[in-house]
């Protein structure tokens, strides 16, 4: 056996069904063995985007996404897919060809340090030196990355190694680093200080970040929230976490969240973060959440527990196992003053828009097509106002919502549906773009259609960066620089081009049909919605 065979007899001992990648002559000989495997092959036009479809998949399957490229620019290309999975701690695995081990440090064509390139953005990074050591760097890197904090792993393998014959193929049982012991069971003391908080709270809440979904805790803790009739609000990461219309929920928090969430987080007087990095887009002001209240803070990563506030009561472990430990302890606690005054927020704190009747209302658009799409629907947000409009308006029912809330990468979106798509071809699955970010992965139509890959795609167009021209609204009194997207492709020309169905909306007319023509069948499409291009994030 080579060790290219043994690279994908160990993707298949761990189940993966895709790997997402672009070929070069430094990953050849593993492409070569993967052609002996069931195991499909699809070929992103452009690297980043691999680890954004493997990302997709990941997240909707809640097993590690897999994707492999060439060495040198193939490998710095997929820098940006890796960061971002980083940054939302998603579970990757990626293989980058390498030149010939002899040939390591010597400049030749198509060299570079990987490892030492995503040291920053990666859980662990492997340079396989020894061909006989592929298994179990491989058993490790599937472990290390979908347990504890989730997130990316790297492998870098040199061409010789994966030419090379390995003496015994053997695919460990189990892993056992002395140096990695993620905690998963919560304290039982600090769980029970946890709860005795609770039971004299006047004011209590959670918030819930994209830990909870990670950890696949939805259940526990709606379970949890409901039983003790405790409010939840969460961050970007954590859309979904609870259905949007589910009585305790009171919406996404931060900079762009609704203004009776932050209020509700605010005036409480026990804040329970759950899988919540407390970084700067959810709390702006980290002194607000440990103003007069009791602060807890649950992570199953120990480094993000007092990173950026305080807690008063840190608790370390997974979501999933501490609620469950919350839901077997005997206690009460009685704050329904508190929830009527928060139904009173949200009755009365609601944005209010004055769209312009001359173009699509991106937020009434977004709330429209939320309410006809089926139940179990996977959403997937860009980055850009887009974003900010689908957190606010999209309604979650039984579905998925995705988007990038840690690095905030442009493009995104449509790879991540494509994985997505993939982990579950019986789902509806839908990205929402704006022009600018579309264009940065609009390559992606071609492997939607060569590889029938059948997501809905709609473009949010007003001509600009809105999110830079919004900033730059405010920040220098309408004097715009490098924001026009003048030069766009025909977007209608561009979806004949690739044998793609397409449709545009240049106002709120006609709009239900419209939506109703576009989620009709389970094909690719690509909506056009006109939207004011002076329309800001309310």
């Amino acid at each position: 056996m080579l060790g290219a065979d043994a690279m994908v007899k160990c993707l298949e001992e761990e189940g993966v069904k895709y790997v997402f990648g672009y070929p070069g002559v430094a990953i050849c000989p593993f492409y070569n063995s993967i052609l002996d495997s069931e195991i499909a092959t699809i070929l992103i036009r452009t690297e980043q985007n691999a680890a954004h479809a493997a990302s997709g998949l990941a997240r909707v399957t809640g097993q590690v996404g897999v994707c492999a490229v060439t060495s040198g620019p193939g490998a710095t290309n997929v820098i940006t897919g890796i960061a971002t999975a980083f940054a939302d701690s998603i579970p990757l695995v990626c293989i980058t060809g390498q030149v010939n081990s002899e040939l390591l440090g010597s400049d030749v064509f198509q060299e570079a340090d990987i490892t030492g390139a995503v040291e920053s953005f990666v859980k662990y990074s492997y340079l396989i030196k020894d061909a006989d050591e592929i298994p179990r760097i491989f058993k490790e890197a599937f472990y290390i990355a979908n347990s504890g904090r989730k997130g990316p792993v790297l492998i870098d393998v040199p061409i010789d190694i994966q030419n090379a014959v390995i003496s015994r193929f053997k695919y460990p049982e189990e892993v056992n680093l002395r140096t990695y012991k993620p905690t998963v069971k919560g304290h039982t003391v600090q769980i029970k200080k946890v709860v005795k908080e609770l039971s004299k709270a006047k004011r209590p809440i959670i918030c819930a970040g994209g830990g909870v979904l990670l950890s696949e805790a939805e259940k526990e803790l709606r379970a949890f929230a409901m039983k003790h009739r405790v409010p939840v609000v969460s961050t970007m990461m954590g859309i979904g976490v609870m259905p949007t219309k589910h009585p305790m929920y009171y919406g996404m928090v931060g900079n762009n969240g609704n203004p009776y969430a932050n209020r509700a987080m605010n005036e409480s007087d026990l804040l329970i973060m759950v899988g919540a990095r407390v970084a700067d887009r959810a709390v702006s002001q980290p002194d607000l959440i440990t103003e007069n209240k009791v602060l807890v803070h649950i992570d199953v990563d120990p480094a993000e527990i007092g990173k950026n506030v305080g807690p008063t009561i840190p608790l370390v472990g997974d979501a999933k196992h501490i609620i469950a430990d919350f839901m077997e302890e005997d206690f009460t606690c009685e704050h329904e003053d508190w929830i009527q005054t928060l139904n009173g927020y949200r009755e009365t704190m609601g944005r209010v828009r004055k769209p312009n009747p001359d173009y699509v209302d991106p937020a009434e658009f977004i709330r429209m097509l939320s309410e006809s799409m089926e139940e179990d629907a996977v959403y997937v947000a860009d980055v850009g106002q887009n974003q900010i409009w689908s957190c606010n308006y999209h309604i979650v029912k039984d579905g998925r919502f995705l988007t990038t809330g840690g690095m905030g990468t442009m493009g995104y979106s449509i790879p991540a549906a494509m994985g997505a798509k993939l982990a579950d071809r019986n789902r509806q699955v839908i990205a929402v773009c704006g022009d600018g970010s579309f264009q940065m992965s609009m390559m992606e139509l071609a492997t939607m259609r060569q590889f029938d890959i059948p997501v809905k795609i709609i473009v949010l167009k007003n001509n600009y960066l809105g999110m830079v021209r919004e900033y730059q609204h405010y920040t220098y009194k309408d004097n715009y620089s490098v924001v026009d997207l003048s030069g766009s492709p025909d977007l209608e020309k561009l979806s004949s081009a690739y044998d793609m169905k397409f449709m545009r909306l240049s106002t709120m007319e006609g709009v239900r049909e419209v939506i109703e023509e576009f989620l009709a069948k389970d094909e690719s499409v690509l909506l056009e919605c006109l939207i004011d291009p002076m329309d800001l994030v309310k």
